[in-house]
């Protein structure tokens, strides 16, 4: 079965973005270049865990000795994006990630992969013709783009529900019943 890859080596945008109301929100990543946008759905946990992720990279990448890349430190001001999601329609939902680097091009490589509900044993899916064809997004960032990216995920994934100060869990706007257990 043939993967259709979306592929964006170097995007005119990439973000974390989210439609809905928190507690009910749907994450997505979206990429741009020119006219072609693609938007996937994700978790709110593999995103946030991806920003933690290209920060570590980066964060390590200033750290090397005779380092030849120019790595900022922060989010550089022109690169801040705080734009609403383009018109959003999901290309699939996410499976497994990879996160890498690409050291010929400087720039930070993330791979998602969309969820197939296509059975590997299932011989009769897959004389489809490719109906249920696997997918996957490649994006290259360069490190601006991805501090920048970084930055805003994570204050999309805080801007969710409240956290409850007794228990940790999250608050909804209909109320909250803390089951902290008794003493």
């Amino acid at each position: 079965m043939p993967t259709r890859v979306h592929e964006f080596a170097w995007p005119d945008r990439v973000v974390i973005g989210t439609i809905g109301l928190p507690g009910a929100r749907t994450f997505f990543l979206q990429v741009r270049a020119g006219t072609q946008i693609v938007s996937i759905a994700l978790e709110k946990q593999q995103s946030a865990l991806l920003a933690e992720k290209i920060d570590e990279i980066l964060d390590q990448l200033i750290t090397l000795e005779g380092n030849p890349f120019s790595v900022p430190t922060s989010t550089p001001i022109e690169l801040v994006d705080n734009d609403q999601l383009e018109a959003v329609q999901e290309q699939f939902r996410t499976g497994s990630m990879s996160l890498g680097w690409d050291p010929t091009t400087a720039q930070v490589v993330i791979e998602a992969y969309a969820i197939t509900d296509v059975d590997a044993d299932d011989d009769e899916a897959l004389d489809e013709g490719g109906a249920n064809a696997a997918e996957m997004l490649l994006v290259r960032m360069p490190v601006g783009t991805a501090r920048a990216f970084a930055k805003r995920t994570r204050e999309i994934v805080g801007a969710g529900r409240p956290t409850c100060p007794l228990c940790g869990y999250p608050i909804d706007a209909d109320g909250h019943i803390c089951t902290l257990p008794e003493a």
